[in-house]
């Protein structure tokens, strides 16, 4: 008759903790695996959303192109050290998921650091995107006047045509004037000393007197009633083809 081996409940103790420990250790290293792996996919998918960024903007540069690749590239070298730093292919890039460029890694390893084998692995910090250079403010216009449509300022004009009267020539559109002294694309000043109202237009045209207004020039300046300015000041703020 045979015998049934049995053992002792020492035994069944000690053969159950050997069998956690194993089993344990086992999750305890996949975990770690894991772990490493989310982080080191992340940081390559950061690189590769700084790469395409960089590539965009050299394929279609403007002003601060320049600045904001330069930001780009320090990026990318922090990126590199942190993969360095995770066990990862340093400069391995996954071409990037969306077009946020230098988007953060996925989160689940960078906290918990992960164990492999026992060792701990040294916390990963975020990948941060350095913002691009801001875009520098649009020059600031100065205020206009009633009829100030060519946005010059008052007192930077050259007094020409003394003595001459101002009248409108009829003519509809935008405000404009026409003259026999200066070329198409010059810019004259015409105030009206009576009333010290000045509208400032751009010769579109030529004619037979210094300075003649269409007529929504001539609005701007006008007295009621009144079709020519007796006690003008006209100035030329600008000459042809002149810019600033």
């Amino acid at each position: 008759m045979s015998r049934r081996k049995t053992f002792s409940p020492r035994k069944k103790l000690a053969l159950l903790a050997a069998s956690a420990a194993l089993v344990g250790g086992t999750a305890v290293v996949m975990t770690g695996t894991g772990q490493a792996s989310v982080v080191c996919d992340g940081l390559a998918t950061a690189l590769g959303n700084n790469e395409n960024f960089i590539a965009g903007q050299r394929a279609e540069p403007d002003a601060q192109s320049e600045a904001r690749i330069a930001n780009r590239v320090a990026v990318i070298e922090q990126i590199k050290v942190q993969q360095a730093a995770s066990g990862c292919e340093a400069g391995e890039g996954s071409g990037g998921e969306d077009a946020q460029a230098g988007g953060a890694p996925a989160g689940g390893g960078q906290a918990e650091g992960g164990q492999a084998g026992g060792g701990a692995q040294p916390p990963v910090p975020p990948v941060m995107e350095q913002p691009p250079a801001e875009e520098p403010p649009a020059a600031a216009e100065p205020p206009t006047g009633p009829g100030d449509s060519d946005g010059a300022s008052e007192g930077d004009g050259e007094v020409v045509c003394a003595g001459s009267t101002v009248t409108l020539s009829g003519e509809a559109g935008a405000p404009a004037a026409s003259s026999n002294q200066f070329p198409v694309g010059t810019t004259l000043r015409v105030t009206n000393l009576d009333n010290d109202k000045s509208t400032t237009v751009r010769v579109a045209s030529p004619s037979g007197s210094c300075a003649l207004l269409n007529d929504a020039a001539f609005e701007q300046v006008r007295e009621p009633g009144k079709f020519l300015i007796r006690n003008a000041l006209i100035e030329r703020v600008r000459s042809a083809g002149q810019t600033g």
